[in-house]
């Protein structure tokens, strides 16, 4: 009776190892996207009149040229990769994640974002193709660090 309990317990150690080692495959983790085309991601840009209010270098900008608008930069250089999972919970869900850098009238009074929701007039094709043409235009920039001798 008390092997056959340590027995269970062992094979349940070896199906909790294989479980964990099956999520350190870093393939079996996150979601993937099917490739996108960055043609068609920047007509959706336009077509989502994303451009009101995002500027995005070699997209002309069609929101008002005042001090008070909102114009909110994306893409260049960046020390962080921008995936296509923070890319898509960006657009998906705004309020996910705001950055403290942002002038208050990209924000609600309860802290929320501002941006309009495309979650019911975006395909999911046209996610992708903007979630690819928005990943080209940032550039991992590595900042150069001085080691000191020891």
């Amino acid at each position: 009776m008390r092997t056959s309990v340590l027995r269970k317990f062992g094979y349940l150690g070896l199906v909790s190892v294989a479980l964990l080692l099956q999520g350190c495959n870093p393939e079996s983790r996150g979601f993937n996207l099917p490739k996108g085309d960055v043609e068609q991601g920047r007509a959706t840009f336009v077509l989502m009149q994303c451009n009101d209010c995002h500027v995005v270098k070699g997209v002309p900008f069609n929101g008002e040229d005042t001090d008070s608008a909102i114009r909110v930069n994306l893409g260049g250089k960046t020390t962080q990769i921008k995936t296509y999972g923070d890319l898509v919970t960006s657009i998906i869900h705004p309020s996910h994640k705001l950055s403290r850098r942002y002038i208050p009238e990209t924000m609600t009074e309860a802290g929320e974002s501002t941006m309009r929701n495309y979650n019911e007039v975006m395909s999911v094709q046209e996610l992708i193709d903007l979630v690819q043409f928005l990943q080209s235009k940032y550039e991992i920039w590595v900042p150069d660090y001085y080691t000191y001798g020891i």
